[in-house]
């Protein structure tokens, strides 16, 4: 029997959000960004400012960042839309550059691209300090995968979304029991996504 990865409960993840809301914008985009468009780690941390389309509210997520090596483009929400805008005001205050997306903050490297390592120890403090110690970089994905599945994406949707080659590996991340799959096309989950995404991102409420 295959053992499916660790998604927190409802309650565990607005314990780490009420975290993350005390945060530098650039740590609440990556969250919302990690969630959102379902990225791995490696795949967040190489975000490039030149793989965004904010007119059609997309990111390319680059081949040689992914783990199956083949480039994908992924939607993101209007809610981390904003906090997409916020927090490019907020890195022309450190580099107009083009290149890195995120970037270091501390006196030692700073404007320097973010490295897998820092992120790590981001989510770690925060996760640890919300009390919920099995969350990961990783968490998000699992949990954004199996949002949508509860809203009724066929595997073969979200096996591309995610960017799996195979649906095998799409069903090993979705965590659906017979009364989920039975119940998928509730009214109320198509608006579980959308939900999760305003909390995260803060939109139903300033976030400082």
């Amino acid at each position: 029997m295959v053992k499916l990865p660790w998604i927190p409960a409802e309650s565990e993840w607005m314990q780490v959000l009420e975290v993350f809301r005390a945060e530098p914008v650039r740590n609440r985009l990556m969250l919302a960004l990690a969630y959102d468009s379902a990225l791995r780690r490696e795949e967040l941390c190489s975000l490039r400012t030149d793989d965004i389309d904010p007119a059609h509210r997309t990111l390319r997520v680059r081949a040689e960042t992914t783990k199956t090596r083949q480039e994908r483009v992924v939607p993101y929400s209007a809610s981390t839309g904003v906090l997409l805008g916020e927090y490019l005001r907020h890195r022309a205050s450190l580099s107009r550059a083009r290149g890195p997306l995120f970037l270091s903050e501390s006196r030692r490297n700073k404007a320097q691209p973010l490295t897998l390592w820092t992120w790590s120890k981001v989510v770690r403090r925060v996760v640890l300090e919300a009390e919920v110690p099995r969350f990961s970089t990783h968490t998000t994905r699992h949990l954004c995968l199996t949002d949508l599945a509860r809203m009724g994406w066929e595997v073969h949707a979200i096996a591309s979304f995610a960017g799996h080659r195979s649906t095998e590996s799409t069903l090993r991340y979705i965590h659906l029991s017979g009364r989920e799959l039975s119940a998928r096309l509730n009214a109320s989950m198509p608006h579980l996504h959308a939900w999760r995404i305003e909390t995260l991102t803060g939109t139903e409420r300033t976030l400082r």
